[in-house]
């Protein structure tokens, strides 16, 4: 979307829907200008708050819908559909002999859970709406078996009179030929006109039966709400006057049109978290800095993840609820660990912090608002890390009730101090925190110490400090506006898809030839994508890549097609890079192994022109910043800290700690021995004092 020639105003605005609050962020593409607002989030009808977040940021910039040339959001309303098992009923159609496919899965046990323990969870088809159909296509794409098209007649016949609006449909090896597929989903449009259908070969033409039929029925399920979702955003915009197409992020970090999303919403799945990553990325970048570990902590979890050269890390095998969903998604890792997360005693005298949140009703014990268990934010307020409010001093908090539900729950049954019970309370929600950092960087072959740590999300700066020296972190980058930074993240997202299909190519055997076709029809469909997002010639980007692994290897690895043209030598770049990046997960490659071609990818992106963003003026004196004193409950004893008001602090100012800082959307603590300085995006970069 170009900028206006005319001079007239052109803002893009980014809108983030939480759990306890909307985040809406502003860019003025003239002037670099960012604007903040939040809303309360409406969970019965999220795209209220979507409508009433519009309406107050265009009314605090004093500007028309007319002066919007773009509107991007990430929304949770596929994540939370599957999340709490509230998608539509749907059924599922099937190659003879895959009825049992969602019900057997895979052989693992979740990483968390007691193998002796667990229990297999309710699959979201039962195979009593699941309906085989004979027709066998082999993976090569011919046809062994013709389709039995009167069965397919019979299955739709019956999911009709059931009552199922919402249909599956995934046969065997359609990656190779779609044909079976799309005159299945032909005949039953024509028996149950009023069902909405989806096949696989479009939401996920890659090979694993489990996989593909999962991904393909989570979306068909959410495809109702999703829908009906999105045409309520588009009237909330029309509400304000605004006529410009709305983008929503996808899982993979770019965005994509409302059209496409109605299609396929299984792939916003994880829009919020993936939002936050790029923005993430964009903060990182703007500092100076291409390697980060973002964390995001919000009020009841945490998204993890790493970025590396400039961008976050990708994964195929990404999960939702604990279901495998095969499409490109940032890979993150997610913990049960936020500012509303309980602390507990157990009957050994053990004491646990997460999963469990107070959320935001009634929230944490200092809320005031009827809740008595104590949560991670009442622990920063007995230790002075917070001041007496949230939100600018609108929110006010009760320290009161916060010390109350630390004794009562936490000191007294340990037998220990108020104080005490409060650090516990940290040093052990930091240390789930750190377990999930080594996650996304250690057992991915990266050492965090060779990375900045960005913490975000309401809490995250709250924690950022205590964490990188846990790790051994040099530096920490707390960007201008942690707590709506997922908003910011949509404002610099570019346009992207992603189209795959696997042609396995055994070792030994591999054809170049074939390989050029199917990369040839990957970007001719890219290309139509790009016509039909009207993204000019000048913003079109095509990344090939290819998964690839040793023979008799049971997994992949995704490696970028490193040359331009599809020749011998390219292939051997190739497959060196995947022997490199095999080793760096690993620790070791065999490259006397032969190796196999699997799946072919081409990602497409359409370029939006990077924001430039206002610099802050160099600030006067750091004094002038300080609103407060307060006293910090250290471990070596209380000490007076200065609380700074970071709207106050140009650019060039340093802080040295204890101290705390405060604005809108978050709470930053500076631990001692730690210096912070405003760089001239209005960055905080925290580095310790040597």
């Amino acid at each position: 979307m170009p900028e206006r020639p005319d001079g007239k105003p052109a803002v893009v605005i980014g809108i983030d829907t939480g759990g306890t609050f909307t985040d809406v962020t502003l860019l003025d593409l003239r002037t670099g200008r960012v604007a903040n607002a939040k809303v309360p989030s409406t969970p019965s009808d999220p795209s209220q708050a979507f409508g009433e977040g519009l309406a107050a940021i265009l009314r605090a910039g004093g500007l028309a819908g007319t002066d919007v040339v773009r509107v991007l959001h990430g929304t949770t309303v596929a994540t939370n559909l599957i999340l709490e098992g509230k998608g539509a009923k749907a059924a599922l159609i099937t190659t003879k002999g895959f009825r049992y496919v969602l019900e057997i899965g895979r052989q693992d046990v979740p990483r968390r859970s007691s193998l002796f323990a667990w229990v297999k969870p309710k699959r979201p088809v039962s195979p009593a709406h699941i309906f085989e159909v004979d027709g066998r296509i082999d993976p090569n794409g011919a046809e062994l078996e013709p389709l039995d098209e009167a069965e397919v007649r019979a299955a739709a016949g019956a999911i009709r009179d059931a009552g199922i609006g919402a249909v599956g449909i995934v046969l065997l090896h359609s990656y190779a030929n779609p044909d079976h597929e799309r005159r299945a989903a032909g005949i039953v449009e024509e028996v149950h006109p009023d069902t909405l259908i989806s096949i696989s070969s479009d939401v996920l033409p890659v090979f694993r039966e489990y996989e593909r039929s999962m991904t393909t029925v989570l979306n068909v399920t959410v495809m109702p709400v999703v829908s009906a979702y999105v045409e309520r955003l588009d009237q909330r915009m029309e509400e304000n006057g605004i006529a410009v197409p709305l983008l929503l992020m996808k899982s993979s970090g770019g965005v994509t049109s409302a059209r496409s999303v109605r299609r396929a919403p299984i792939e916003t799945a994880l829009s919020g978290p993936a939002a936050g990553a790029v923005g993430a990325s964009f903060a990182g970048a703007s500092a100076g800095l291409r390697n980060l570990i973002g964390i995001d902590i919000g009020g009841t979890s945490a998204d993890v993840g790493l970025i590396h050269d400039g961008r976050p890390g990708l994964t195929m095998n990404g999960q939702v609820a604990g279901w495998p969903v095969g499409l490109p998604m940032v890979d993150l890792v997610t913990i049960g660990a936020g500012g509303g997360s309980i602390a507990r005693v157990s009957a050994g005298s053990v004491l646990t912090v997460g999963p469990q949140s107070a959320g935001a009703a009634p929230g944490p014990a200092c809320y005031g608002r009827g809740g008595d268990e104590p949560t991670v934010t009442d622990a920063h307020l007995v230790l002075g890390h917070l001041p007496p409010f949230l939100l600018g001093g609108s929110f006010a908090l009760h320290e009161d009730e916060a010390h109350r539900a630390v004794r009562a729950r936490v000191a007294e049954p340990l037998g220990m101090s108020v104080d005490a019970a409060a650090r516990g309370i940290l040093a052990i929600v930091d240390n789930h925190m750190v377990g999930a950092i080594r996650l996304v960087s250690v057992e991915r072959g990266h050492d965090p110490r060779d990375f900045a740590l960005l913490p975000f999300g309401g809490a995250g700066p709250l924690h950022g400090g205590s964490l990188a020296r846990l790790l051994g972190m040099r530096t920490v980058l707390i960007p201008p506006g942690p707590g709506v930074l997922s908003a910011l993240g949509l404002l610099v997202s570019n346009l992207r898809a992603e189209f795959a299909r696997t042609a396995l190519q055994r070792a030994g055997a591999i054809d170049l030839a074939f390989i050029a076709r199917i990369f040839a029809e990957l970007e001719a469909e890219a290309l139509a994508w790009f016509d039909t997002e009207r993204v000019p010639e000048s913003a079109r980007r095509l990344q090939r890549q290819a998964s690839l692994r040793y023979e008799h290897q049971g997994f992949e690895l995704f490696v970028p097609w490193t040359s331009p043209g599809i020749t011998e030598g390219g292939m051997v770049a190739t497959i060196q890079a995947f022997h490199r990046m095999h080793e760096r997960l690993y620790t070791f490659s065999q490259e006397d192994t032969p190796v196999e071609i699997v799946t072919l990818a081409i990602a497409a992106e359409g370029v939006f022109p990077p924001p430039k963003l206002e610099e802050l003026a160099a600030g006067g004196a750091t004094t002038d910043a300080i609103t407060a004193r307060q006293t910090l409950r250290l471990e070596s004893g209380p000490v007076q800290c200065p609380v700074y008001e970071r709207s106050l602090l140009g650019a060039g100012a340093r802080i040295d700690g204890p101290a705390i800082i405060t604005q809108l959307d978050s709470t930053a603590l500076l631990l001692p021995g730690q210096t912070a300085e405003v760089d001239r995006f209005g960055s905080l970069l925290v580095v310790e004092r040597s």
